[in-house]
């Protein structure tokens, strides 16, 4: 049996607005504060913190003297929330437009995708200014690049709980050299302010230096046009938690399932075959 912790019954007229950029709520919040050298977003999955990127960048390229906008996200399938997107037909002054070999998400050849990430960085091209790279790609292309490399760019981390404060992490040093040696501006974004671990993600001092935008999940969920209400419960088990799942997941309802981080204890450490059982329990041969 799954007791709720709490219930929330919304607004039945609530409707989903955008303003007159083609901006939503927490975009917008953002954008207000697009002039700031350091800006750190907490905000949940979905939230549109992709897009909020898009408009800062934007905005920082054609008037804030910034040369080059890079876009460092964790691994390569996220890489498709930076696609090309019309922004003018919503409102917006620009439209984002990057160039096909500046996506590094794509394809294979970790070396080549170093090698061209230097080629972008070293490049006098005005209209070579984006470019989206993995975590790891940024890492290994920063001990090839100077510090002052960064004067003049935008540097936007996604998922910024990767960063930590720690010596060994190659890329809480990589930033904190270039917050340090750069004239650099930094846009971190996060759903989860939280590594699952005991290190920090800044050190207190450099926190500081950030603006700081948060969008809460109730907003995120008061936003959604047609849900009209939200509860959130609980269950116990034994074991292994997909083992469990059977005699919770009702599939005549709309469901998400966070699938647990590989750190924590409730992982199996093989996210794709918990994914696999998953989609066995749900789905009836194979069919969803």
């Amino acid at each position: 049996m799954v007791s709720n912790l709490f219930e929330v019954t919304f607004d039945k007229n609530q409707s989903k607005v955008t303003n007159e950029l083609g901006m939503r709520e927490m975009q917008a919040r953002v954008y207000a504060k697009r002039t700031s050298k350091y800006l750190l977003v907490k905000a949940p999955p979905a939230s549109g913190k992709s897009r909020a990127l898009m408009f800062v960048s934007l905005d920082k390229l054609q008037n804030q003297n910034i040369k080059k906008v890079i876009i460092a996200v964790p691994e390569r399938s996220i890489g498709k929330s930076f696609r090309n997107t019309d922004l003018t037909d919503y409102g917006f002054y620009w439209d984002w437009q990057v160039k096909e070999n500046n996506n590094l998400t794509v394809g294979s050849g970790d070396k080549s995708k170093v090698k061209r990430f230097l080629t972008f960085m070293h490049s006098v091209d005005p209209t070579d200014n984006i470019i989206i790279a993995t975590h790891s790609t940024l890492r290994y292309a920063f001990e090839e690049l100077d510090d002052s490399a960064f004067d003049d760019t935008l540097l936007a981390i996604d998922e910024f709980h990767h960063v930590s404060q720690d010596n060994h992490s190659v890329l809480g040093n990589a930033l904190r050299n270039i917050m340090s040696n750069s004239t650099a501006h930094i846009l971190a974004m996060t759903g989860s302010y939280f590594r699952g671990d005991s290190m920090q993600i800044l050190e207190p001092a450099d926190e500081d230096k950030f603006d700081k935008v948060t969008y809460t999940y109730y907003e995120q969920l008061e936003g959604y046009q047609y849900l009209k209400s939200f509860a959130m419960g609980y269950s116990f088990y034994r074991g292994v938690y997909t083992d469990a799942l059977e005699k919770l997941i009702d599939i005549r309802k709309k469901t998400i399932i966070h699938i647990p981080n590989v750190n924590s204890g409730e992982s199996t450490k093989d996210k794709y075959t918990e994914v696999d059982e998953i989609l066995d329990l749900i789905t009836d041969g194979g069919d969803i």
